[in-house]
């Protein structure tokens, strides 16, 4: 079995999608994981205004409504999470996609203090963070408030992992990498835009460039400059689709240098690193 192979395997991507049935299949999930779990009440999720966190809020608000429907239990909510660090300049977006998904809660948390507080905490220390480990620290701190207001309303918190993003390991771990539950996971980038499309999604909010946008120096730096290749390119090879050798080197690299990523914390019983 090729790598390739070995990855669409792993990763669990179709060629092609239903996006009715796909739109179902994670709605459902999500309703199966709550009813498992009676404790449960909530799902948290921090919206960007992209198109990753779009999709999942969209599905965690059709998998609530319909629970709360079903059980006549109005415990059940989904709390969207705006989490900027200052102000956003594509706040306009964000506002879009909470219209768009109707979230039952709002609620806004503003990172940037707690993220100022951390560095300096550092630099008091003798550490002087790069700007590529302050965007990190932006995701981390992301994570930790969603994680905050999942603990204080019997929550779990929703992650946006695609396919794409999971091959690539394009996350900051334990950021926006760190979650409880991933209705995504085996649609890759353009399937996801299927999905959205099929639920009536406005056109500019999957169809604007993704970026992760953690960087000062760097804003709004474009997710396919900082991959070298692009969303087109992974979603072929997801796809199943030949290549071009270069660029199939590329897209394997980054699954094997970001295995780490994708496993729990490594122990002595481990060896995929000495690969």
């Amino acid at each position: 079995m090729s790598l390739q192979q070995v990855i669409i395997q792993a990763l669990g991507v179709k060629p092609e999608i239903d996006s009715a049935q796909e739109i179902r299949l994670s709605v459902n999930f999500l309703k199966s994981y709550l009813a498992t779990y009676p404790f449960i009440k909530s799902l948290v999720l921090g919206i960007s205004g992209g198109q990753d966190s779009t999709l999942t809020g969209k599905l965690c608000q059709m998998a609530i409504s319909e629970l709360r429907a079903e059980t006549g239990d109005n415990r059940y909510q989904f709390i969207a999470v705006r989490l900027p660090f200052g102000i956003q300049v594509d706040e306009q977006d964000c506002q879009d996609a909470i219209q768009f998904i109707q979230p039952d809660r709002v609620l806004t948390v503003n990172i940037k203090a707690a993220v100022l507080a951390s560095e300096q905490a550092l630099r008091d220390a003798g550490i002087e963070v790069s700007d590529f480990v302050l965007g990190n620290e932006k995701a981390r701190e992301r994570m930790k408030v969603q994680y905050s207001i999942a603990s204080m309303t019997q929550g779990v918190v929703a992650g946006t992992d695609h396919a794409a993003e999971a091959l690539t390991g394009f996350y900051t771990k334990y950021g926006d990498g760190g979650t409880d539950i991933n209705p995504l996971f085996r649609l890759n980038k353009r399937q996801g835009k299927i999905l959205l499309k099929a639920l009536n999604c406005p056109e500019h909010l999957y169809l604007k460039t993704p970026t992760a946008d953690l960087e000062d120096n760097r804003p709004a730096l474009p997710d396919e400059a900082a991959l070298g290749v692009t969303y087109q390119q992974i979603d072929d090879y997801l796809e199943g689709k030949i290549l071009d050798e270069a660029t199939q080197k590329i897209i394997e690299n980054w699954y094997l240098k970001t295995e780490h990523k994708r496993r729990l914390p490594i122990t002595v019983f481990d060896d995929f690193w000495k690969k």
